[in-house]
């Protein structure tokens, strides 16, 4: 998937997902394009260097999906023990979208008032 895709994915998960650009202030994240759902993030990637798109995920699967997927690997600039790093390059498309949504869902049910 190319970032126009993801992107567009990212949103068509819900009216409750934000875009935004939060890290303009700094020189190395002018570039990188956050989601939000319930005001906190579910996804990020870098649009100057698309080489890692950090997802949140269940701290029980990371090890597993990290030695059955060579394209999943360590998050940029979050905790490796709830986040992963997915390289859009060489994932397929359905578990690119699967990881999306399922880090959508955690962030979502985290943040969802009851």
């Amino acid at each position: 998937m190319n970032v126009e895709e993801i992107r567009d994915y990212c949103l068509s998960l819900g009216t409750d997902v934000e875009e935004k650009f939060p890290f303009v202030k700094f020189k190395s994240g002018d570039g990188v394009l956050v989601f939000y759902v319930c005001g906190h993030m579910f996804c990020f990637f870098d649009l100057n260097d698309f080489q890692v798109i950090s997802l949140m995920c269940q701290p029980e699967r990371i090890d597993e999906l990290k030695a059955e997927f060579d394209c999943v690997g360590n998050p940029y600039n979050e905790s490796p023990k709830y986040w992963i790093g997915l390289d859009p390059h060489t994932s397929p498309d359905a578990l690119t979208k699967d990881l999306i949504r399922n880090s959508y869902e955690i962030v979502k049910a985290k943040y969802t008032k009851k």
